[in-house]
């Protein structure tokens, strides 16, 4: 039976989270053919390496499909090639379009899935996380058809060699009500959703102009910026940059939180993180309960030493 999986794009590039899609979709379909459909990506034959059989590339003079048009194109392929499953990912865009998707095959969406189902009474049972990654549910898939949101980093990229074939699809989408007249972009950083590490600092940073070594840090390791709500809500950093609960999630290897208090709006954004690191100079912030290694010390003097000391490991190492 065959097997469906979506591959989020961004200037024509399938995003990071591909690989772990493509692998998770290989090994839920078990020997079954796997289907990938992505839109106007030109590396799209990159996901033959983590198991995709057949991946077709939707070419659209559109920079990006509304999450309407973007339902239809997915549950139109899966009509069109038998999919009885369709695996998403959990960025912000396809937790709006999974429920669409779902709607139009009369399928079960199951979002948050850390992992390939269990059996129960013939039914599918799907493990996945919720309230805000403290806890995990068991939901039993009684529908012929279902809709799979696999949480970030929940499965991991499995290299599994096939010769994909890349097949170019056109489509007519319904016409939008929703025009863009533009976006700004960070060009040269790694961006939240994609980075395997975050750095994130807060109102102990006591000012935009201090910043400096969070940015210098971020680099040293190749990751993201991020910042508390009250930072963006004063302006320091933008607010695309904000995460927690409010914000934006983050699920990474490793977010480092510079002084942040933690509270529960943020903690719940960044719970799916695998390893926390926390430096505050007040030991009884809520944050070092939440952490998994916390160093109480003055930023300011915390960072630097720090920066020094991952140059230096990173020279000798070159």
């Amino acid at each position: 039976m065959a097997l469906l999986v979506y591959l989020e794009a961004e200037d024509s590039k399938l995003k990071k989270s591909a690989a772990e899609l493509a692998s998770y979709a290989a090994a839920l379909a078990n020997g079954d053919k796997v289907f990938g459909l992505t839109v106007n990506a030109t590396d799209a034959s990159d996901c033959g390496a983590y198991g995709v059989d057949e991946i077709h590339v939707l070419e659209t003079a559109a920079t990006a499909l509304t999450a309407e048009q973007t339902a239809q194109l997915i549950a139109e392929t899966a009509k069109e090639i038998g999919a009885k499953t369709v695996v998403i990912g959990s960025s912000a865009d396809a937790k709006y379009f999974g429920a669409l998707v779902a709607a139009q095959l009369e399928a079960a969406y199951i979002p948050n899935v850390v992992g390939l189902p269990e059996t129960q009474d013939g039914a599918s049972l799907y493990k996945r996380s919720v309230f805000t990654n403290k806890g995990f549910a068991y939901t039993k898939a009684t529908t012929e058809t279902v809709v799979i949101g696999l949480a970030k980093n929940a499965f991991g990229a499995q290299p599994n060699e096939k010769s994909v074939q890349v097949v170019s699809m056109t489509a007519t989408l319904a016409d939008t009500k929703v025009t863009s007249e533009g976006t700004e972009k960070a060009s040269g950083k790694a961006t939240i959703a994609d980075a395997d590490i975050v750095v994130s600092a807060g109102r102990g940073l006591k000012g935009p102009e201090n910043w400096g070594m969070i940015e210098e840090l971020a680099e040293v390791l190749g990751a993201a910026t991020a910042c508390s709500k009250p930072v963006s809500d004063m302006g320091w950093r933008p607010h695309g940059e904000h995460v927690g609960q409010t914000g934006k999630p983050v699920a990474t290897n490793l977010y480092i939180a510079i002084g942040i208090s933690g509270a529960i709006q943020h903690l719940a954004g960044i719970n799916a993180s695998k390893v926390k690191v926390v430096i505050n100079n007040d030991p009884e912030a809520p944050f070092f309960k939440a952490a998994d290694y916390g160093v109480v010390g003055d930023a300011f003097e915390v960072v630097p030493q720090l920066i020094e000391k991952l140059k230096n490991f990173k020279a000798q190492n070159a």
